[in-house]
């Protein structure tokens, strides 16, 4: 029988043909010492599953939607702990998974890749703002005990603020553990819409949904597209 890996690593991704391949290379070290990694794939039209499947153990096709893909490889993944990773998410140096052998859930502190002097006062902001509220995101590398995550049923089905509906279910169970040390996330959705326009519809975006507006209206609103 295989041994049953310490972690499993799931990572939802959709058209990412250009990201996938250095996405799983920074996680082979990783790989070589037991960990599983679980790519799950929303229906790409690129090549992304064929760069992925050698450097992958396992590659899952699923419904779109990061909740359902997230679910989606939990359901196969065989790790005592798992963490989900964006694939423009990089984990820190030095990281072997052992960090997480004795948390409940938790989530990292966060850099962004970009050198504009604004993208350090943003990444401060968010690191700030989930040790606060004990709530972190996707961006920030979330990980979370397998017994903990089947107890709460998954990531909410919805299109979006999964991460923080995740969050606050878990944190009714236990306080996050907070790694200081942060992974690295790329900074191309700002530097892609504009940083103090992307700045302002995250906030926007927070601040509607925990006034009560449904995800589907948001995603509506927010990405037309």
């Amino acid at each position: 029988m295989m041994e049953t890996p310490r972690l499993s690593v799931v990572i939802p991704v959709l058209n990412e043909s250009g990201e996938i391949e250095s996405c799983l290379s920074a996680l082979s070290l990783l790989r070589k010492e037991g960990v599983e990694v679980i790519v799950v794939d929303g229906g790409s039209d690129d090549n992304t599953r064929e760069k992925a499947a050698p450097l992958a153990d396992r590659i899952v096709i699923s419904e779109r939607g990061r909740a359902r893909q997230m679910n989606a490889g939990a359901a196969v993944a065989r790790g005592h702990h798992l963490l989900f990773l964006h694939v423009d998410t990089r984990m820190p140096q030095g990281f072997d998974g052992q960090w997480l052998a004795d948390s409940e859930w938790g989530f990292f502190n966060v850099r962004l890749s970009g050198s504009n002097l604004c993208f350090r006062l943003i990444e401060r902001a968010m690191s700030w703002r989930s040790r606060l509220t004990a709530i972190g995101t996707g961006d920030q590398g979330l990980f979370v005990k397998r017994s903990l995550f089947e107890l709460l049923g998954g990531f909410p089905d919805q299109p979006l603020m999964e991460d923080v509906a995740f969050c606050a279910g878990l944190k009714a169970s236990a306080r996050p553990r907070i790694i200081a040390e942060p992974v690295l996330t790329s900074s191309r959705r700002w530097e892609n819409r504009g940083i103090l326009r992307t700045v302002l519809e995250m906030w926007s975006l927070r601040a509607a949904y925990f006034v009560g507006v449904s995800p589907g209206t948001l995603v509506r609103r927010y990405y037309p597209e």
